[in-house]
């Protein structure tokens, strides 16, 4: 028996039947998405406290840390330990429904293009149409921000709704699946569980546009199972970012923001630096600042940190324990199975034949290439697929990347 034949039959009908195209119920769905954030931050935060280990208790604000370097009232008591989940989840997702609601009017308007000879007599404006039923398949990095945020724009568009929350981040999969349908039309939106088999099956069915976050390796699958029905798709993969470091740098500097970005959110964010690339000399010098840095934003024992999360399943951990072995540890390397817990890392002596070179990373390790040259640089990142983000720190100014002139 197909346990979502009835489910995307039920949607389908509300999109034929033309529930989700006036501009009034789009706004409702985005408000409902709204109420849904306020009224259950606190719930939301909890969720995330007992998947990623993003702390929901009130601590007062340390005088350093990672979190001071953007908290508005150091030595204040805040949200300390949420400040990643209001950041990182609640407040871009907010923002998202801001935005939408601001411009859905004019998104929604017909748009006038240029008439040529052969269209001299017609009417020629492009309407914006929505698709029909969505796919939404979301990951368990960032369990809220990376469901609502397409969702947003989904809902946005006059689009009936499947969302696939991932079952790796259970507690938040628990509260979108139990609390959000309650905010939203639910003859035009609906929430799926399950794991890849359920996942699969799901795919089997046409959809008339996937969104998907996640992989390479299961953005292969959706993409496969996408092109049976020629559906247009959107994957957003991850990717091994580098980050170049050229002799000239600050080492302090150029630490603390590697330490703030490597290890946020325990390194499991897909635009994060994934390595970095610097001569011997920077290598050497980048070391100690980064054991600063790291113990600046830390403490002593990372491990007791409000501040540091942790691996989200026994499978990531195993295979990030794996990744300790490659180079050698210069710093951190501790790890702990009970608690899915990897201290921040840096490895060096590291080949680019390692596995922790062949694949992302997606934890708190960050392993350092020496290169002679930024040519050489260049060319190692450029015989590498393409990242999602780079990252470099130079007061060169030939290095900057600078727009390109199209002309």
């Amino acid at each position: 028996m197909d346990p979502f034949a009835d489910t995307l039959r039920r949607l389908r009908e509300a999109f034929s039947a033309g529930r989700t195209r006036p501009a009034e119920f789009r706004a409702a769905q985005l408000r409902g998405l709204g109420r849904f954030l306020q009224e259950h931050k606190q719930l939301l935060q909890e969720a995330l406290a007992q998947d990623l280990h993003k702390q929901e208790h009130s601590q007062p604000a340390p005088a350093s840390g990672p979190l001071h370097m953007l908290c508005p009232l150091p030595g204040r008591f805040c949200l300390q330990s949420a400040f990643e989940s209001e950041v990182s989840e609640i407040s871009i997702s907010q923002s998202e429904i801001n935005l939408a609601l601001r411009n859905l009017r004019a998104w929604m308007k017909d748009e006038k293009v240029p008439k040529n000879l052969a269209t001299q007599l017609d009417s020629a404006f492009i309407r914006k149409e929505p698709f029909g039923l969505v796919l939404v398949i979301a990951p368990w990095n960032y369990p809220v921000n990376l469901t609502l945020v397409p969702l947003v724009g989904a809902l946005a568009a006059g689009n009936c709704v499947v969302l696939k929350p991932s079952e790796l981040s259970r507690s938040t999969e628990k509260v979108l699946a139990e609390v959000l349908p309650r905010y939203l039309d639910q003859s035009c939106f609906a929430v799926v569980l399950g794991g890849p088999q359920e996942t699969g099956q799901l795919l089997e069915h046409k959809f008339d546009y996937i969104f998907f976050t996640g992989s390479p390796r299961v953005g292969r699958i959706v993409m496969s199972a996408a092109a049976k029905h020629l559906t247009p798709v959107t994957l957003e993969l991850g990717g091994k970012n580098p980050c170049y470091v050229d002799d000239d740098c600050d080492p302090q500097t150029v630490a603390n923001r590697l330490a703030w970005f490597r290890y946020f959110n325990t390194g499991q964010t897909c635009v994060a630096p994934d390595y970095v690339l610097c001569s011997p000399d920077t290598q050497e010098r980048l070391l100690p600042a980064l054991q600063n840095a790291i113990t600046r934003f830390y403490g002593e024992d990372p491990r007791s940190s409000p501040n540091l999360g942790r691996i989200i399943s026994d499978k990531h951990f195993q295979r990030l324990r794996g990744l300790l072995g490659c180079g050698r540890v210069a710093i951190g390397g501790q790890s702990d199975e009970s608690e899915r817990y990897i201290a921040p890392t840096v490895l060096v002596d590291v080949e680019e034949t390692e596995p922790v070179m062949q694949e992302e990373i997606f934890g708190p390790i960050l392993p350092i290439v020496n290169v002679r040259s930024l040519d050489e640089a260049i060319d190692f990142i450029n015989r590498r697929e393409k990242p999602l983000a780079l990252y470099a720190f130079s007061n060169n100014k030939q290095l900057s990347f600078q727009p390109q002139d199209p002309s």
